[in-house]
């Protein structure tokens, strides 16, 4: 079968409630760079990938991960997020360090949310 959107850029999109709160999330906190602001959506790039921060009416979380980046270093991401005020999740049933990371099986997760309550995840992979 012959690929359709293989070669294509994809964007990522995650529901917002308030752009000047996501705004203080993703860009002062987090350091991703604007690429457009609307009414309606803040675009940003999250390492030459496009992602839409859409304002949802009534959003209600996902019970799941929804969006993450992968690091080089988790420890060293954490403490830089946590130094800025980011709180790091735990979860019943998963063992995880001090910092909140989980060892899946040599890969590394910790979980953090924005404001409006979306997981969002570090990754370090083992290899």
């Amino acid at each position: 079968m012959t690929p359709v959107l293989d070669g294509f850029d994809f964007i990522g999109f995650i529901p917002i409630s308030a752009i000047a709160s996501a705004r203080s999330f993703y860009v002062d906190l987090l350091g991703l760079s604007v690429l457009e602001q609307t009414p309606y959506s803040l675009v940003v790039n999250a390492n030459g990938t496009m992602l839409r921060l859409t304002i949802v009416e009534g959003h209600v979380p996902a019970a799941f991960t929804i969006a993450g980046w992968r690091v080089d270093d988790i420890e060293a991401t954490i403490d830089q997020l946590v130094s800025r005020g980011v709180s790091f999740l735990r979860f019943d049933g998963l063992e995880q360090d001090e910092r909140g990371i989980w060892n899946a099986g040599g890969d590394r997760v910790a979980w953090f949310s924005d404001p409006d309550a979306n997981t969002l995840s570090l990754t370090e992979f083992s290899h």
